[in-house]
């Protein structure tokens, strides 16, 4: 898919995110697949997969598929290096997510070098998993075609919020030229809502549709306050 078609094809748009922890039921990459098919039956412009398995099932899917790889339990863990993000655009993803924050890399290169790596061995369009403002700039800076809020809450830089960071998005919108996806603790039709409002050229969604356990959990809690 050509990288214009990706972006015209996501504008307005949900982005379903398919992904299972290690050890779930649903930990399979051809359950990830269905799970991913019967998104786009309810009308999901996109999906997002994490591992190379499971970008692969889903690579034939008629939509954009952004592709991430989750290794190592340091800060940085989402694609953390260009050798990683170069077999997430390998294995079939049209848009690659790397982290977009500002922190050092296990591989010791900056995002920019990252990036202009990236750049040299695929046409795939680069997303960057962002936690704050001054991330989204100096993603935008390096070269990333689509800057994520995914990060918000989660590298000390802003508060955890108990929906979407809306106000992260607005400063982002102002700021900078890049499209947008919103993503992180949009658990209703109304956050996605907002957040498109809010400035946003896109939505990804992810534990609210596709992880059944803690949806499941969101239920019991509530039955278990009505019996206190």
């Amino acid at each position: 898919m050509r990288s214009t078609d990706a972006i015209d094809r996501l504008r307005g748009g949900l982005i379903v995110s398919c992904q299972a922890y290690p050890g779930e039921p649903m930990r399979d990459p051809r359950i990830m697949a269905q799970v991913a098919a019967a998104a786009l039956v309810g009308g999901a412009a996109g999906v997002r997969v994490q591992g190379l398995d499971d970008i692969r099932a889903v690579a034939d899917l008629p939509v954009p598929v952004v592709g991430l790889w989750k290794d190592g339990d340091a800060d940085v863990f989402i694609t953390p290096t260009l050798e990683h993000a170069k077999a997430v655009a390998d294995a079939g993803a049209d848009i690659v997510a790397i982290d977009g924050t500002r922190r050092p890399r296990p591989d010791g290169l900056t995002l920019a070098e990252t990036v202009a790596g990236l750049r040299a061995h695929t046409d795939a369009l680069i997303m960057a998993d962002c936690g704050s403002l001054d991330d989204a700039v100096a993603a935008e800076a390096a070269g990333v075609d689509i800057l994520g809020t995914t990060l918000s809450g989660y590298t000390g830089e802003r508060p955890k919020t108990a929906g979407p960071d809306l106000e992260l998005i607005g400063l982002v919108a102002a700021r900078c030229s890049r499209p947008i996806m919103a993503e992180g603790r949009i658990h209703q039709p109304a956050h996605a809502a907002a957040a498109l409002r809010a400035g946003a050229f896109s939505v990804c969604v992810g534990t609210a549709i596709t992880h059944p356990s803690t949806i499941t959990s969101w239920f019991v809690e509530a039955l278990a306050g009505e019996d206190a």
